[in-house]
C-alpha cells in the first residue's frame, strides 16, 4: 500500500524557480528513457521526437483569478477563484482570520461585492459566492464575474513563488498558444514553447493538437491522507475537439507516438479513454493517476519537475516508474535543475 512516504524528498529551496528563463526555450531538459538519463536543452526537442509524431497541448488560459479585499464585517481577506459557474456565480478559496460565514458579503479589489452562500468541497475547503444583487443589476462590464475578473483582478502566481505577479510574469505566466479563459493556474509544461521552436517543430514533421483543461485551484491543495489510496481529486473541465481525436488516430496509424505536453494534457486524454475508445466534447475529471494505472493513451510526457508528496508526483511516477522518477530527481538536485512552475522540464517515456 502506497503512502505518502513514498513520494517524498529534499528539495533545497533556491532551486524553486521565481522567474522564467530569459528565453522560453532556454531552459534544460532531462529526458529518462528506458532508466537512462540524458541532460539536454529545451531546444534540442525537435531532435528528441520524430517526424509523424503528435504533441498535445492544453490551450487553457489563466485568469486573473486572484482578488484582495476585506469582510463587510471588518478584517482583510484574500479569494482565490477556483472555477466560475457561470455570469454570477463562481466557487473559490477564502482567506481570512475567521471563515466567512453564509450570506455575509465580501468586498473585493474596492469593485467587486460578492454573497457567500455555503460551503463546498471533499472537506469544506471551497466557498459559493455569487454578485451582490445590485451589482448584477449593473451594465455588461459591472454584472459579469467574467469580465470583473479581467478588469480588476491579480494574477494568481502559484504559492511557491513568493514576489507578487509583475509585468513580466502577465506575460510568461500565459502559453504562447492560451485561447480558452478558465485556468487558474498555467499548464506549465506549455510555457517552455515559444513560436520559433513551434515553427521548428512543424518543420520537422511533427503534428500538434489541443485540447482544454481549465487548471483548478486545487492543484495546489496537498494530499491530507497517510494512504494514498484514500485521496479524493477535486473534479476539472476539460473538453477535447473531434479535430485532436482525429489527429492521434493518424498518429497511431501511421506509428507515430502521442506526446502529451503536460500532466493537465495526460490526465485529459487518459480520463477521456476510460470508458474504451477516446471521446470527444465537453466533461469532468477526478482521475487520480498512481503506480499501477495502465495508460491507454500517451506514449510520451514532456513535464515540469513537481513538489514532494504531490499527486502529479505520483502521476509522473506511475508514468515512467516510481524508481526511475526517484533516480532523476536525484540527478535534478545534483545538478541544480530549475523546479516547478518556471523551472526545467523533464522527457519521459512510459514504461512499458
Amino acid at each position: 500500500m502506497l503512502t505518502l512516504d513514498d513520494f517524498d524528498f529534499d528539495l533545497p529551496g533556491e532551486l524553486i524557480a521565481q522567474h522564467p528563463t530569459g528565453e522560453r526555450s532556454a531552459s534544460r531538459l532531462l529526458q529518462l528513457g528506458d532508466g537512462a538519463l540524458a541532460d539536454q536543452r529545451f531546444t534540442a526537442l525537435p531532435d528528441l521526437l520524430a517526424a509523424g509524431d503528435l504533441l498535445v497541448f492544453n490551450d487553457t488560459r489563466v485568469i486573473r483569478a486572484r482578488l484582495l479585499g476585506h469582510k463587510e464585517s471588518g478584517g482583510h481577506i484574500e479569494v482565490l477563484v477556483e472555477r466560475i459557474v457561470d455570469a454570477r456565480h463562481a466557487v473559490a478559496q477564502i482567506r481570512a482570520s475567521k471563515s466567512p460565514k453564509t450570506g455575509s458579503r465580501i468586498i473585493l479589489e474596492d469593485a467587486i461585492i460578492l454573497i457567500v452562500d455555503g460551503r463546498s468541497g471533499e472537506q469544506g475547503e471551497f466557498f459559493d459566492v455569487r454578485l451582490a444583487d445590485e451589482q448584477a443589476k449593473g451594465g455588461a462590464d459591472e454584472g459579469d464575474l467574467w469580465n470583473l475578473l479581467e478588469k480588476h483582478g491579480r494574477l494568481p502566481l502559484p504559492p511557491y513563488i513568493t514576489h507578487p505577479a509583475n509585468a513580466d510574469d502577465e506575460a510568461r505566466y500565459q502559453t504562447v498558444f492560451a485561447r480558452h479563459p478558465g485556468a487558474v493556474a498555467a499548464p506549465t509544461a506549455g510555457l517552455h514553447f515559444d513560436d520559433a521552436l513551434l515553427a521548428e517543430l512543424a518543420q520537422r514533421g511533427v503534428e500538434v493538437a489541443y485540447l482544454t483543461l481549465h487548471v483548478g485551484a486545487g492543484t495546489f491543495q496537498p494530499v491530507r491522507v497517510h494512504q494514498i489510496a484514500a485521496h479524493r481529486m477535486h473534479a476539472e473541465r476539460f473538453e477535447i475537439p473531434s479535430a485532436t481525436i482525429a489527429a492521434i488516430a493518424r498518429t497511431r496509424a501511421r506509428g507515430g507516438q502521442v506526446v502529451a505536453v503536460g500532466t493537465t494534457s495526460l490526465r485529459a486524454l487518459e480520463a477521456a479513454a476510460q470508458c474504451g475508445d477516446l471521446q470527444a466534447g465537453p466533461a469532468e475529471t477526478d482521475i487520480f493517476i498512481t503506480p499501477g494505472y495502465r495508460f491507454r493513451v500517451v506514449d510520451r510526457l514532456i513535464t515540469n519537475f513537481h513538489l514532494p508528496k504531490s499527486t502529479l508526483l505520483m502521476l509522473v511516477s506511475a508514468f515512467a516508474g516510481r524508481d526511475a522518477i526517484r533516480c532523476a530527481y536525484r540527478h535534478a538536485i545534483a545538478e541544480r535543475y530549475r523546479f516547478f512552475s518556471y523551472g526545467d522540464a523533464m522527457l519521459l517515456t512510459r514504461r512499458s
